[in-house]
């Protein structure tokens, strides 16, 4: 109780101060996030500011649209068992704050899914609309960025694609094996990255999960399903076809905590540029970028920064790769640039030029080397492409 409060004590100071505080925040958030401060803090990690409320009430969100029916239908099963979400006052909020969405987002349309998203934020911010309003409008862009256009089917194949790889990378076995039955992420993983899990598993685990997820980047809830598959591997080998399809037609009871932490360590052990998706804009800034970082500080991790590894501009080598849609369908694994390639052979103190302390439990880790690199060229291309020296 003496802790919660002193924590408690800390972020409202550090909210009052918002925006200049923003860094303090995301450090102290990263420790953990009181529940009581959870609305105000998330909205600090999705950078909102401004006079959202001026905003929200400018918007016009009684006027008949064509989303209106679905928004009818979907609303009464979203969340119900929640008493908040079953009153008639949360049906109402429910479709303002949907319908502002819609008006105010033309390029964009109302898809299934896109109330359950809304629920983390509108129970957090049951009395403040328009600060629900500014969360859901902040979150897409990052997390789900062009997944809610009319034709969302290129954005989503890429997202699969992506996990896929990821799967294969993390887990071959497991992959192999679902590969071998053909039971594809399309049959299951669609309403987890659509809804960013929270069709799939009650508020009070999409509350502990997002608490993490809002300190990642846009490629975080890839890892997220690495690790949910990850906890039922087990199960999963040992099924065929239609057990699998039988297990995730309503989803199996998952240790939350301990997806979390599996998610953090395989967002930590994944390159970046095996995550790289040409409808990401965290992908596109990266790829247009001459720095490479290395990693995204979350939960855990005990130093305050880490390098940049510099690429060559002119090498096309070293750059971050942006792969189609078919090139990304016909291979099963990820493609992994230079730039992650010399972090993972540890080789960026030589190239920097400087010597990083590390602590005896990650000397320990990096004794045991993270990779093999093997040259499967022919003598002729080796002959024609290496460079010497």
């Amino acid at each position: 109780v003496v802790y919660q409060f002193h924590r408690i004590v800390l972020f409202q100071r550090l909210v009052e101060g918002y925006p200049y505080t923003r860094e303090k925040i995301l450090k102290e958030a990263r420790i953990d996030i009181p529940p009581f401060m959870r609305a105000k803090i998330w909205a600090a990690l999705l950078n909102v500011r401004g006079d959202i409320r001026s905003r929200y009430a400018m918007i016009d969100k009684e006027t008949e649209t064509t989303t209106d029916r679905q928004i009818e239908v979907d609303v009464p099963r979203c969340h119900q068992y929640n008493e908040l979400f079953s009153s008639p006052s949360g049906h109402a909020k429910f479709k303002r704050i949907l319908k502002a969405w819609v008006v105010s987002h033309s390029h964009w349309v109302y898809w299934q899914g896109l109330d359950s998203l809304l629920a983390p934020f509108l129970h957090l911010n049951f009395h403040d609309e328009a600060l629900a309003f500014a969360c859901l409008k902040a979150f897409i862009p990052k997390y789900l960025n062009d997944f809610f256009l009319k034709d969302n089917s290129a954005v989503a194949q890429e997202y699969l694609a992506v996990f896929s790889h990821l799967i294969a990378y993390h887990e071959p076995e497991l992959y192999n094996h679902l590969d071998n039955i053909g039971f594809i992420p399309e049959l299951y993983a669609i309403p987890w990255f659509l809804t960013m899990y929270t069709h799939v598993f009650p508020l009070h685990k999409i509350f502990h999960l997002w608490d993490t997820l809002l300190l990642g980047n846009s490629s975080l809830p890839l890892c997220v399903g690495v690790a949910i598959l990850m906890q039922l591997k087990d199960l999963l080998i040992s099924y065929g076809f239609n057990e699998c399809i039988l297990l995730f037609s309503d989803m199996p009871d998952v240790d939350i905590q301990r997806c979390v932490l599996d998610s953090i360590r395989v967002f930590k052990a994944t390159p970046c540029s095996a995550t790289m998706r040409r409808h990401d804009k965290d992908s596109v800034e990266l790829s247009s970028s001459k720095l490479v970082p290395v990693k995204i500080h979350l939960p855990g991790d005990s130093r305050e920064t880490s390098p940049e590894i510099p690429t060559s501009s002119s090498s096309k080598e070293s750059s971050v790769e942006m792969l189609t849609l078919h090139e990304l369908k016909e291979e099963a694994c990820p493609r992994i640039s230079v730039s992650d390639m010399i972090v993972m052979c540890e080789l960026e103190d030589e190239l920097l030029g400087y010597k990083t302390v590390l602590s005896p439990t990650e000397k320990q880790q990096r004794s045991k080397g993270r990779c093999l690199v093997i040259d499967i060229r022919t003598q002729q291309e080796f002959r024609r492409d290496r460079k010497s020296g």
